[in-house]
């Protein structure tokens, strides 16, 4: 098991390493706009997987993947030659779809938010679906309640004695 710091320290030099190479040694014309934009290594410093986005359509995609495909044991004897490890890496490229995503979440909330405009719009113009007051009142409370605040008023008790 290595150090996870080592570890990392390794990814990061692997992208560098393979952006460097992509940009300076590959020739390849399917290659199309690539950016690498994360490397991720194992523990045991044997396999590392590289992520990149390609600019373009689908058919972009799939000709940058074939040119990364055939270019890959190049790249593997750069990084093995650089890292200065025992066995070179191999090597995995997988698309990076982070952008998709992020769309992806953007439609989400831009739907979320419009049904909340939407309950808004609902909330202020309903109505109870009862009456205004809907406990019921009995008036002969009210009439008792007059007649208790007169007697506090005389300060008399009920029944009309004084005290």
């Amino acid at each position: 098991m290595s150090d996870p710091a080592k570890v990392r320290r390794h990814a990061e030099r692997v992208r560098e390493l393979v952006a460097s190479v992509v940009r300076s040694q590959i020739k390849d014309p399917r290659l199309g706009m690539i950016t690498i934009t994360d490397a991720r290594i194992t523990a045991d410093l044997r396999d590392a997987t590289v992520f990149y986005t390609v600019l373009g359509d689908a058919v972009a995609q799939a000709d940058t993947a074939a040119a990364l495909e055939s270019a890959k044991g190049m790249l593997r004897s750069t990084v093995g030659k650089a890292l200065g490890l025992r066995h070179s890496p191999t090597l995995t490229f997988v698309l990076d779809d982070v952008q998709d995503q992020v769309k992806h979440i953007d439609d989400l909330l831009a739907a979320a938010r419009n049904a909340d405009a939407e309950v808004q719009r609902l909330a202020a113009q309903a109505k109870y679906a009862g009456e205004p007051q809907p406990y019921r009142v009995d008036e002969d409370d009210d009439d008792a309640d007059e007649a208790d605040e007169a007697d506090e008023a005389t300060d008399t008790p009920r029944g009309g004695e004084a005290r």
